[in-house]
């Protein structure tokens, strides 16, 4: 039950209040400090912030209040979701302390932007208000449209950065008109009211209305990189920072996924005949056409990019199904698929150099004899990605699938088991390549690969998450579960 708070009051919006203090100090670093010492106190400046905001979103789990008339909610699902961002805000903060330096990128506005990303995420997830949901995206895309160029004097960073922003700008109009026509039906911006309008006896299901579900589909499935609305990822993902892809690839998903989640489950629960079938044939589409060209990609970067895409197709079974129990295991499986990214591609910046990605297949050649404790590493993660036990990449797929045998929809799982089996194959191969082939003449990097604390910081704790999640599943379920039921 959510308290309506009428006066201006900052405590639930504290975490919210201190990324953006902290996005503001970290730009004005970058403006008046000292180049030589701007970089690491912006880093420190994000660490910190992040690790304040994760500290007092924690301490408003299971607190329940509306505020600023509605336009802003404090639930269990938003604070799962901010948490995660946070999360993401650090571990991406860790790898970028490094990476900034060696890819010589302007450091104080990368953090601001980072962070500013973050904040928009945080919006995105703790709305029930379109337009405040609508504020959220933009916040959010805007910062991440110039960090996907900030690889100064790399074309293909520059080419990132502007498809990006000319295809998302070509979604974010989807995503308004789709707004305006679900206004022009009911007459109302409140997603909850529009629950109760649907419901109340008083509603007539039009094309008009259904029109306005669809193109709002389009918008959200261009920020979760769903089919056809992908194309722009793998040239994105490959062109943009690799920790920024990092970034993209975790945070932003799971914050797509977030408000996309509370909007359809919150607005048009009641109407899930009228709107599965499409996400159907969407998550069959996403699962089968990332998978399959996955499979020909030779550049590890790329083959992420379009795993990125059939993972977000197992995300939408269960999204399709709408109970419970499908539900925490959307979130259960964000959760995993966050830490397995992460750590995929803290490998990849580790065995980059300055201005060379080496991101290659080729280069992974023999990376078990070199770097034995990276290649573990690596492996396990992919390990994870294509769902093999004890990891916690097969329990999420395990709650996805059965989710949809429960509900009955046996060709989706049956399919996605099929998905699963074919990802198994690009997966195996990368770990085949560093177990069992012998290393090119040129795969090696001059010296040891670009190794600091921080890149074993990240990987340590995505190994012990995937581990944790996948033979200890039970107490994150519960948080899921309790994040979800404001839905039911």
């Amino acid at each position: 039950m959510l308290v309506k708070i009428p006066e201006l009051a900052f405590g639930p919006i504290l975490p919210e209040l201190i990324i953006t203090v902290s996005a503001m100090t970290a730009l004005l670093l970058g403006a008046f400090g000292r180049r030589a010492i701007v970089g690491t106190i912006a880093g420190a400046v994000a660490l910190v912030g992040s690790g304040l905001a994760l500290l007092f979103t924690l301490s408003l789990w299971n607190a329940g209040a509306a505020v600023y008339n509605g336009l802003y909610t404090i639930d269990t699902f938003g604070t799962f979701f901010k948490a995660l961002a946070l999360i993401v805000a650090i571990l991406v903060t860790l790898l970028s302390l490094r990476y900034v330096e060696r890819e010589d990128i302007v450091k104080g506005e990368y953090y601001a932007l980072t962070l500013f990303g973050v904040l928009g995420m945080m919006i995105m997830v703790s709305s029930t208000h379109f337009v405040t949901i609508f504020i959220g995206l933009e916040v959010m895309s805007i910062a991440i449209y110039v960090l996907c160029g900030m690889l100064s004097g790399n074309p293909r960073s520059a080419e990132a950065s502007l498809k990006y922003f000319l295809l998302g700008a070509f979604a974010t109009a989807f995503l308004l008109y789709g707004i305006a026509l679900v206004y022009a039906a009911t007459g109302l911006l409140d997603i909850r009211e529009i629950a109760d309008y649907i419901v109340s006896g008083r509603f007539q299901l039009t094309p008009l209305f259904m029109i306005g579900i669809a193109m709002l589909v389009v918008g959200f499935g261009f920020k979760t990189a769903a089919v056809p609305f992908h194309m722009w990822t793998p040239d994105v993902y490959e062109g943009a920072p690799t920790s920024i892809t990092a970034f993209m690839a975790t945070g932003i998903k799971a914050a797509a996924f977030g408000a996309f989640l509370r909007v359809f489950y919150t607005a048009f629960l009641p109407l899930l005949g009228a709107w599965s079938g499409m996400l159907w044939l969407i998550a069959v589409a996403t699962m089968t056409i990332g998978n399959i060209t996955a499979l020909v990609q030779d550049d590890v970067k790329r083959m992420l990019a379009y795993s990125s895409i059939a993972h977000a197709g197992y995300i939408l079974i269960a999204f399709v199904v709408g109970d419970l129990f499908s539900s925490v295991g959307i979130l259960f499986y964000i959760l995993v698929y966050t830490f397995m990214n992460i750590g995929a591609f803290t490998v990849v910046i580790i065995l980059g150099q300055k201005g060379r990605q080496r991101t290659g297949i080729e280069h992974y050649a023999g990376l078990a004899g070199r770097h034995p404790l990276i290649a573990i590493a690596m492996t396990v993660f992919l390990l994870s990605l294509a769902g093999m036990p004890p990891l916690a990449g097969f329990m999420g797929k395990f709650y996805v699938l059965s989710a949809a045998i429960k509900a009955k929809y046996y060709w989706l799982a049956v399919i996605g088991v099929l998905n699963s089996v074919v990802a198994a194959y690009y997966y195996l191969r990368v770990v085949m390549y560093m177990y069992f082939r012998e290393a090119a003449a040129d795969a090696e990097p001059a010296g040891r690969p670009d190794f600091s604390p921080a890149y074993g910081v990240v990987i340590a704790v995505s190994v012990w998450a995937l581990f944790h999640m996948g033979i200890f599943p039970r107490g994150f379920l519960l948080i899921a579960q309790r994040s979800v039921e404001i839905f039911m």
